[in-house]
């Protein structure tokens, strides 16, 4: 049972914000159906770090479970008359494409919505459905570039730096599930069905929001980045990471006198607060200089013992070590077709204590195509038709 069970999603979507999105919703009960075209969407196709796990991408595993596939060519006439006939019986659309694209196919919102004028459509764009820069490709790391993320994050002294994952991406999702949500709520109290737009460039933006608002109202600031060490330019010293002997531990907001205490820094116990603001770079670098002389271990146990916020700065495969990971139960496997463990981050919300189960493997391409036209009311011989045309695929193909 899940928060949304009787609604039906039809998605549209590739790559990764749109993906991880519906899977959200399949997650909390919603019956989710990937409408791919025959050779499939991109994120079946395509891994990153070109890593697949008995044929299945490490992308389609990341946003793929708790959904049905159905392959449609979307070029065919009849290919549209099958989508037509599945939107009398869907509750949300969604699609991720350049602003116009299934418009182009015979699919516009306003054609959907003479089939099923209850249908709330969704759609997450690059940089919305209009304007200048509406046609440019919505990637992540572009996106960091134009919201500022990139000229914060790193050092004044290196110069800007990529975020090594994407933020943006699931940001987007996140925003996108919420929009849909309310959208369905607003539906059942006053019958209105919305049209939901997300644009990965004010979720980037969103996801800085506290320092864009100091930015934009005038915050003291020597540069975009923080120096000697600091994680950012607003936040007083010494909130940011230092080596150790044999590591790297990240230290946050904490008093200049507590730190001396801890590191056996007498020259600055003096310090107040304010001048973690106003002096933050000899705070930093007289931080620096304490950390180096210790191993990971002996600082993490000063800091703690002194009450100071920190943590050891590690990879992904501290995770597998982490106990709170291990109580939480964030990973979850599931068995490919042919056995092998996928290893997935399990939903991130938990319901009267409980987290979703995953209820369907990321699907072959069109595994469910028969199943969903039926359905749809399709009759045995019109099935037989459309898979014998090549209008509809069916097969246990992880890529296309």
């Amino acid at each position: 049972m899940g928060a949304l069970d009787g609604i039906r999603v039809l998605s549209f979507n590739h790559f990764l914000s749109g993906p991880a999105a519906a899977q959200h919703l399949g997650d909390i009960g919603a019956d989710v159906i990937t409408v791919e075209p025959l050779t499939g969407a991109f994120q079946r196709n395509w891994a990153v770090a070109n890593r697949f796990v008995d044929d299945t991408s490490v992308n389609h595993i990341t946003t793929g479970r708790n959904k049905r596939s159905i392959a449609i060519d979307l070029k065919s006439p009849e290919g549209i008359a099958t989508v037509k006939a599945l939107l009398k019986t869907a509750d949300v659309v969604m699609e991720n494409f350049r602003p116009g694209t299934l418009d182009k196919l015979g699919l516009s919102e306003a054609e959907m919505r003479a089939v099923n004028p209850r249908l709330i459509y969704a759609a997450t764009t690059g940089y919305g459905a209009d304007g200048p820069y509406a046609k440019r490709p919505g990637q992540d790391v572009l996106l960091q570039a134009m919201s500022g993320l990139a000229a914060h994050t790193g050092s004044m002294d290196s110069g800007p730096v990529a975020v090594g994952s994407v933020p943006i991406d699931h940001h987007a999702a996140a925003l996108t599930v919420a929009g849909i949500v309310a959208a369905l709520f607003e539906r059942e109290r006053t019958g209105v069905a919305r049209r939901v737009e997300v644009n990965m460039l004010q979720a980037a933006m969103d996801l800085q929001g506290e320092s864009i608002t100091a930015w934009m109202n005038g915050a003291d600031r020597a540069g975009p980045r923080g120096s000697d060490g600091m994680a950012n330019w607003f936040s007083p010293a010494p909130y940011g990471i230092y080596a150790t002997r044999d590591g790297h531990v990240m230290i946050s907001m904490s008093k200049p006198a507590d730190l001396a205490r801890a590191l056996d820094l007498p020259e600055f116990m003096e310090f107040t607060e304010k001048d973690g603001f106003d002096r933050r770079g000899e705070v930093s670098r007289r931080v620096a200089g304490g950390m180096a002389r210790l191993d990971t271990a002996q600082a993490m146990e000063r800091l703690a013992a002194a009450g100071i916020w920190h943590e050891q700065v590690v990879d992904y495969d501290g995770l597998r070590q982490n106990p709170q990971v291990a109580h939480l139960a964030a990973f979850t496997e599931a068995p490919t077709a042919q056995g092998t463990p996928m290893v997935m981050l399990a939903h991130p919300v938990r319901y009267d204590g409980q987290t979703p189960p995953v209820r369907r493997t990321p699907a072959a391409l069109g595994q469910h195509s028969r199943e969903i036209l039926t359905e749809a009311g399709f009759k045995a011989d019109q099935i037989d038709q459309l898979l014998a045309s090549g209008v509809v695929v069916q097969s246990d193909r992880m890529r296309g």
